[in-house]
């Protein structure tokens, strides 16, 4: 059996057939960084690392592209506010995304544009555009005409007719249709801004994506994916532009995750269950976040509780338990099998492999994939209470679990603890480094105090430590 995915532009769970055999052009839409991304951010960074990872697992060349957006509204509100440049929030929270991710055991993508560097290509692109009849200048911004293309709509299965405007689009008298949106700005003072044909201005939001894949990945690309959020309008104008600029289908499949609710709401600071996902890997652990996410299909939406969280780390326990079990029957284990059952053995671990590749074939099925892990966990735990096992056996159950964990992004080996010592000169270097404003620096300690099971606690008499 083939990889099949569902493909929200045709609805269907598709075989999986690349442009290039063995190869795979893909692209994730990436965060607008102008503060610490939500654990609902880091579904589809954990989601779509997870489909790669399986992409090469199943012997694919992947070429992974997530963009930045450094150029947006709010990234121009915070620098106000800080009274700083938009440059220097971008880069702050740059930063922090990959050290979010990193903590999240998220592979760094092949290829991370942004948006400041990617300015002449857009400029190129809109200009193609108008040449080509797709879009208009109107008073220094420029529009693309939604009703020139005649499948707009076809990925979110909205006539055009019954759309409206979505995110960030601006109805206003410049347009000659209400759903036009902009794939360029005209300069407000104070705003950061470039020369272009048509005047001071910076970039729409859709079309930095649609010149970013072009640059790096070509006219046609396999794979596009992010959040359900991203179907409309964002991902609607990526075709619209791409296909009327190229004249080729832009994407072959696109793949989108359901969102993330908390306590079976839908997160928002009004609400107060706004949750930094550092704020939870310092808690809990990035590998128990990951693993969380892993347990729902992708494509379905998924709650988040402190009981549902827990019931997650009792799973993560189980496999991390069995993997220390085998290790110490390694040390103690025959070089021959002692119970004639060494054909036996390899015939279940074999099937078991297979088991869990049909199930993440079928649409990066991470819930039953873990639940094939269980399987091999239990039928780890039945070989080792005998008496007397095999290396070649035991050596086999815990290569299995390595292999099929590392396939999800989780870590079995457990690393070196830090030494007291080492942990109280960490928290005063964090301690300086608050003092001197320097929170970059502060997080990143904090991060690796957290990664380390390090839980820091500000009480009046100081900062204190404990060990989860």
């Amino acid at each position: 059996m083939s990889i099949q995915l569902t493909n929200t532009l045709t609805r269907r769970k598709e075989p999986f057939v690349t442009i290039e055999p063995g190869k795979v052009k893909m692209y994730v839409c990436g965060p607008t960084v102008y503060n610490y991304i939500h654990i609902g951010n880091s579904r589809p960074a954990i989601v779509f690392d997870t489909l790669r990872r399986y992409l090469k697992y199943r012997g694919y060349e992947v070429t992974f592209v997530q963009n930045i957006t450094d150029v947006d509204d709010k990234l121009i509100r915070v620098a106000n506010e800080e009274g700083t440049t938009v440059k220097e929030v971008a880069d702050r929270f740059t930063d922090a995304f990959n050290e979010d991710l990193r903590s999240l055991n998220v592979l760094p993508p092949d290829i991370q544009p942004r948006v400041m560097q990617t300015i002449p290509e857009i400029i190129t692109f809109v200009e193609g555009l108008i040449e080509k009849g797709f879009a208009y200048e109107s008073e220094g911004d420029v529009y693309f005409r939604t009703g020139r293309f005649r499948e707009y709509g076809k990925l979110s299965h909205q006539p055009l007719d019954d759309l409206q405007a979505g995110a960030r689009v601006e109805i206003n008298e410049k347009k000659e249709h209400p759903l036009d949106f902009a794939l360029w700005k005209a300069a407000k003072p104070g705003e950061v801004a470039w020369s272009s044909p048509w005047g001071e201005g910076r970039p729409g939001w859709h079309i930095e994506c649609s010149a970013m894949a072009l640059k790096f990945l070509g006219e046609e690309i396999d794979i596009h994916a992010g959040g359900t959020d991203l179907v409309f309008p964002h991902h609607e104008n990526e075709i619209a532009q791409s296909e009327c600029f190229t004249g080729k289908v832009f994407a072959r499949y696109w793949l989108h995750n359901g969102m993330l609710n908390i306590n079976n709401e839908k997160m928002s600071k009004s609400l107060g269950n706004f949750l930094l996902a550092r704020d939870l890997v310092q808690k809990f652990g990035g590998q128990l976040i990951r693993f969380f996410m892993l347990l729902g299909h992708y494509r379905n939406p998924i709650n988040f509780s402190d009981d549902l969280l827990e019931q997650a780390s009792n799973g993560l326990e189980r496999i991390k338990t069995a993997y220390n079990n085998l290790s110490y029957r390694l040390d103690l284990a025959r070089d021959e099998e002692p119970n004639g059952q060494a054909e036996e053995q390899a015939r279940i671990i074999g099937e078991l492999r297979e088991r869990f590749i049909t199930e993440m074939d079928d649409d990066l099925n991470t819930a039953n994939a873990i639940t094939v892990l269980f399987d091999v966990v239990k039928e780890a735990n039945l070989y080792m209470r005998q008496e007397n096992v095999g290396k070649t056996e035991i050596q086999a159950y815990k290569d299995l679990l390595v292999e099929l964990t590392g396939v999800l992004g989780l870590i079995l080996e457990q690393e070196e603890d830090l030494l007291d010592s080492e942990i109280d000169a960490l928290i005063e270097e964090r301690t300086e480094a608050r003092r001197a404003r320097n929170f970059a620096r502060s997080d990143e300690i904090r991060d690796l105090l957290a990664a380390k099971g390090i839980v820091l606690e500000d009480t009046p008499q100081g900062v204190r430590w404990r060990r989860k």
